[in-house]
């Protein structure tokens, strides 16, 4: 018999009708003969709920009280499920976290597990029963309930797996599988049969929102075979896993796009050492992320320097910067906040020359500017104007022999912010 970890998100528990759909995947699922841990996230909507609730009595609740507040929503779906399934004659059994117990420390909101104690799942798996575990949650060594902070579920789904050796942990959505881009953007973006760990987290570092990074990062650490589904359409999904020869086949697995960037570039500094440090490190200290950095050197002795950051931080960077560089005494601080980031990723970089050169040759073929490039071994990131941003993303689509047939809106887990 094969062990499966099913994870079910919040859009696919979100009213009764569709937990009676889910009660009827994991009864087909369990009379195939296969032993099931299913791990649930809240009923959609039920968490924000929550914490509009905390947040009427204080603006800002004890951590502690509020993940005792925020635990109740997967202690809703655990019990309902499995009220469905004995309904069906499948014999199941729900529990919170603590009672499993998924073991955390106590950063409260933001909890990191470590460990699971198996030997109450293993004896109700021997008893053929179906495991209902709530996602999200877990407690500490003071037995204090503790949650993952969003999007926790898949985290302990996956850590679910891990520790019991699962055959596969599949996590159960709304979407259908990884595209190789957004279908909104891209109509003829396909489905992937499969994907690697270094892969996705490399989407998801560049806006893709595909799987939860904790959970992706939690999987390839210890092995565990993931495949996204979807609760709606049946198909194999997309099976996340570590590269095989064959996959260098392939030399881009998808194409990640990001609207919220914005770009600053400082003219005519000294080109001495620690200017770099002295600009930013000033935006370090506002507590403000850089992306990609670009750096040139004229003949005079002075240097351009440009750097991206979220969009959100562009007002405060450019203030931040202006301050400093009139100490620098600089020619001149610009800023622009119309820009986007665009990215190939794909394992078979690593083999395959001259990747750069057809992605700059594709886009020049439509007329579209690059102003910044970026690389690491699987990925060529560029900044252009965002009013190319659909324009570029297809260019590249085809350059790359991406197309296929068109798909549904909405129906892909989508790479793109």
């Amino acid at each position: 018999m094969s062990l499966y970890v099913q994870k079910f998100g919040g859009t696919s528990v979100g009213s009764i009708e569709r937990i009676e759909h889910v009660a009827d995947m994991v009864k087909a699922s369990r009379d195939q003969g296969n032993n099931l841990v299913i791990v649930v996230s809240a009923m959609s909507g039920e968490t924000n709920r929550l914490i509009d609730l905390a947040r009427e009595i204080s603006p800002r609740p004890l951590p502690r009280e509020l993940d005792v507040l925020l635990a109740t929503g997967e202690q809703v779906t655990i019990a309902l499920l499995a009220i469905a399934l004995e309904k069906r004659g499948c014999p199941a059994r729900s529990y919170t976290g603590g009672q499993v117990a998924v073991r955390t420390d106590s950063a409260h909101g933001k909890a990191r597990i470590q460990d699971i104690d198996r030997e109450r799942v293993d004896r109700d798996l021997a008893a053929g029963r179906v495991v209902i575990v709530a996602g999200f949650q877990g407690v500490d060594a003071e037995n204090n309930i503790t949650t993952l902070g969003r999007g926790g579920s898949d985290t302990s789904a996956v850590a679910l797996a891990a520790a019991l050796k699962a055959d596969e942990c599949q996590i159960f959505t709304d979407v259908d599988g990884v595209y190789t881009s957004d279908p909104r953007v891209v109509p003829r973006a396909r489905r992937l049969e499969r994907i690697t760990f270094e892969e996705i987290l490399e989407l998801a570092s560049l806006g893709a929102k595909v799987l939860q990074i904790r959970a992706v990062e939690f999987a390839g650490k210890y092995n565990v075979p993931l495949r996204v589904l979807s609760s709606f359409h049946e198909n194999p999904g997309t099976l996340i896993t570590y590269e095989e020869p064959e996959m260098e086949d392939a030399l881009i697995s998808g194409i990640a796009f990001n609207r919220d960037e914005a770009q600053i570039t400082v003219a005519g500094v000294p080109d001495q050492p620690g200017v770099a440090f002295r600009i930013l490190g000033a935006v370090a200290d506002e507590n403000i992320e850089v992306d990609m950095i670009v750096q040139n050197v004229a003949e005079d002795g002075t240097a351009d320097f440009t750097f991206t950051v979220h969009r959100n931080d562009f007002d405060r960077t450019l203030e931040v910067v202006e301050r400093v560089c009139a100490e620098l005494g600089a020619d001149k601080v610009e800023g622009d906040h119309g820009i986007v980031k665009i990215s190939l990723v794909g394992v078979g970089m690593r083999s395959h020359a001259g990747i750069a050169s057809r992605m700059f040759e594709a886009l020049a073929a439509e007329g579209i500017n690059i102003q910044m490039i970026s690389t690491s071994e699987i990925k060529i990131s560029v900044v252009v104007q965002e009013k190319y941003l659909e324009l570029a993303v297809r260019a590249l689509h085809s350059a790359f022999g991406l197309d296929g047939p068109a798909e549904p809106v909405g129906q892909s887990a989508s790479l793109e912010e």
